[in-house]
């Protein structure tokens, strides 16, 4: 083995080792797409809610988070949404009605593996300030949030770095 082979091999290791060595809450800075929205059924097998998801997640690494989910394709409509008015038509309002999106300040428990989302904005304004809880946990490269909080607890999502 040539000595450039050797240093090469000893560089990625040292890169794989001190991403092992990263604290939960270091892994999780950054920003996130949805790769699968689950819910488990009764039986405990796991499928994919709603048809299919897609969103954005960002932990800014200072405390600073949001999120935003929508049905796939969410995007691709020919529908027209003007800005800030009252004059929108039934169809493009319920076409709005797919879109989820929260903005929060963070904390999280390395020990317990849990985020809190304190939001602090939200698109539905029945939870403004409300504050849930994320079970955080690391399949590879893979970042698996579980709803903590009973009424979804049946659900997770998988997110990959963007």
């Amino acid at each position: 083995m040539q000595i450039s082979s050797i240093v090469l091999l000893s560089f990625l290791f040292t890169g794989c080792k001190s991403e092992l060595k990263k604290s939960k809450s270091e892994k999780l800075k950054g920003l996130w797409s949805l790769v699968i929205m689950e819910k488990q059924d009764s039986l405990g097998s796991w499928h994919n809610w709603h048809g299919g998801m897609q969103g954005y997640v960002l932990y800014d690494g200072d405390g600073n988070m949001a999120l935003h989910l929508t049905e796939k394709d969410y995007q691709k409509t020919d529908l027209h949404f003007p800005n800030f008015t009252d004059t929108i038509s039934l169809e493009a309002l319920k076409h709005l009605t797919k879109s989820y999106v929260y903005f929060a300040k963070y904390t999280f428990n390395d020990s317990t593996s849990i985020v809190t989302h304190h939001r602090i904005s939200h698109s539905n304004p029945q939870e403004w300030n409300g504050i849930v809880e994320r079970r955080v946990s690391f399949v590879s490269d893979t970042l698996v949030l579980a709803p903590v909080e009973e009424k979804n607890a049946a659900l997770r999502l998988k997110w990959i770095k963007y």
